[in-house]
């Protein structure tokens, strides 16, 4: 995979992933400061290491396979997978500035 195709890629994969809402707040999962990191290897297989806004989320299945779906039909994308830590934990500290604003946190 040439250096622009990865650009393109990666720039892609960030796009899509702002599409991904999380339903319980209504803000996406990069806003809300849930992606850790992605990485995608030379085979396109991708890797999301991601967290929630808490342990034991009910929607944490309904999440990764949200992830899965914006990511799947971004050309040069062969695999998905959702890597779920909670090392760091997350804290509202890991909002952007958007997101503090619509759930109205200062």
């Amino acid at each position: 995979m040439s250096q622009l195709d990865e650009k393109r890629m990666r720039d892609e994969i960030a796009e899509a992933l702002e599409e991904v809402i999380d339903p319980e707040l209504g803000i996406d999962i990069v806003n809300l400061g849930l992606v850790y990191g992605v990485d995608v290897d030379e085979n396109g297989d991708v890797m999301v290491t991601m967290t929630l806004t808490a342990m034991g989320c009910p929607l944490a299945g309904t999440i990764e396979h949200e992830v899965r779906a914006a990511l799947a039909p971004i050309e040069g994308v062969n695999s998905v997978e959702v890597n779920i830590v909670w090392s760091p934990p997350w804290s509202k500290d890991n909002m952007s500035r958007f997101a503090k604003i619509a759930l109205g946190i200062s």
